[in-house]
């Protein structure tokens, strides 16, 4: 059995633009494999269904340097000593079932015609990922429907089954799941409800007067994670290495805390990559937060319009709007972002990376990247301010502005300012 590759195909040649994948802001800085769509990345949930594990990442050209810079595996490079390898495309999410794929076998994606999974000989293999277009020796199959993500809101809409899926294959889960919820070692005034499982890492720290609801899904508390006094946590929900939940939060089903998080309030059906902090009160529901986002106190947003109806969204400004298939959606947030105290986020508002928010009305249902938003006027975010910042932020958590980061971020900024 051959090794995997995992490609990101967004500039790939797509003939239909319903089923051209744009995930906004959210990919501007990660490959489409690197988003975090449950407790694991994508990739980390391909790598898990292969056994035979992952030889190599393929991404958009501009991408390159900062995966490369994430991964010790080769980017945009095939191991010459391997005769094939099983292509899968990053936006296959939630990859149910088993490949069953042969040598010159592709599977295809119908609207769209986009490639899901292939196994190709080297050749083949090379001459796809670099062109985004298999040779006419390739046979395919087609399977009608949808399996790949195209927009950020499709992330959430599959969040629960992902999520469930990681957590039930989590060792940490699947001991918690043979033993007592007496044998955690918990303070005697933690509150438990339920009987899912609930896994606490043993280098993470729960407080007295905490509640776990159990009633409908597991919790995992990761390694160095806190959960301070009074928190309430329902499952199914994951709070990742090191983040901190602040004292009498309410974390609502479906909720992701990646690494290095620090949150508080009301949190629900939610995503944080990782490295964010929500540490006050107000609301954040079905969203998407990327990472070095910081919410002001009391910024909160709506995830269900007054008339109960589909939510419409624009992927950035200008763009056209779009009908996302959902009753509830809530922000989809770039990395970078800071929002002043008491921020008020609408449906379905999608804020681009880099971008400072504070006004006293709603902000724009697309806010334009590395734009300063105030009440008086919308102008750029200069970037030599806007540098420093993100080292302040990122030193703040013992973490180095690389090389290629800064290099792309000084790209899409170049880009924002027309340049």
């Amino acid at each position: 059995m051959s090794r995997m590759v995992i490609f990101d195909d967004r500039d790939y040649p797509f003939h239909d633009s319903v089923c051209t994948p744009d995930f906004g802001p959210i990919t501007d800085l990660r490959a489409t494999f690197e988003i975090r769509t449950g407790a694991a990345t994508t990739a980390e949930r391909l790598a898990r269904e292969w056994p035979d594990g992952v030889a190599a990442l393929w991404v958009p050209d501009d991408l390159a340097p900062i995966v490369a810079d994430r991964n010790t595996l080769p980017v945009n490079a095939l191991p010459e000593n391997e005769n094939s390898f099983f292509l899968v495309n990053g936006r296959w999410s939630f990859p149910a079932g088993k490949f069953n794929l042969t040598t010159g076998q592709a599977l295809i994606e119908k609207p769209g015609g986009a490639v899901v999974a292939a196994e190709l000989s080297f050749v083949d293999a090379q001459s796809f990922l670099e062109s985004g277009r298999l040779s006419d020796e390739i046979e395919t199959f087609i399977h009608e429907g949808q399996l790949l993500v195209r927009r950020p809101w499709e992330i959430i809409g599959l969040l629960s089954k992902c999520l469930l899926t990681d957590l039930l294959t989590s060792p940490l889960v699947l001991q918690a799941s043979e033993t007592d919820h007496t044998s955690l070692n918990l303070p005697e005034n933690v509150t438990i409800i339920g009987d899912e499982a609930l896994a606490v890492h043993p280098t993470a720290k729960v407080y007295p007067s905490a509640i776990f609801d159990l009633q409908y899904g597991p919790v995992l508390i990761d390694a160095g994670a806190t959960i301070r006094p009074g928190t309430i946590i329902h499952g199914t929900t994951y709070i990742g290495p090191h983040s901190t939940v602040l004292d009498h939060s309410l974390i609502k089903s479906d909720t992701v805390v990646g690494p290095v998080c620090k949150v508080a309030g009301e949190i629900g059906h939610t995503i944080f990559q990782g490295y964010a902090n929500k540490a006050h009160d107000g609301h954040l529901g079905d969203s998407y937060v990327g990472e070095w986002v910081n919410f002001g106190a009391g910024t909160t947003n709506s995830n269900l319009l007054n008339t109960y109806g589909e939510i419409t969204a624009e992927i950035r400004p200008g763009s056209h709007w779009e009908r996302t298939g959902m009753m509830y959606l809530g922000a989809m947030v770039g990395d970078h972002v800071k929002c002043a105290i008491n921020t008020r986020i609408m449906t379905g508002t999608v804020i681009g990376t880099g971008a400072m928010i504070a006004t006293s009305t709603p902000p724009p249902s697309a806010v334009e990247a590395f734009s300063w938003t105030t009440d008086q006027k919308v102008h750029l975010y200069r970037w030599e301010k806007f540098i420093q910042m993100c080292e302040i932020v990122m030193a703040r958590r013992h973490v180095a502005l690389t090389d290629s980061m800064r290099d792309r971020l000084h790209s899409l900024h170049a880009k924002a300012a027309g340049e």
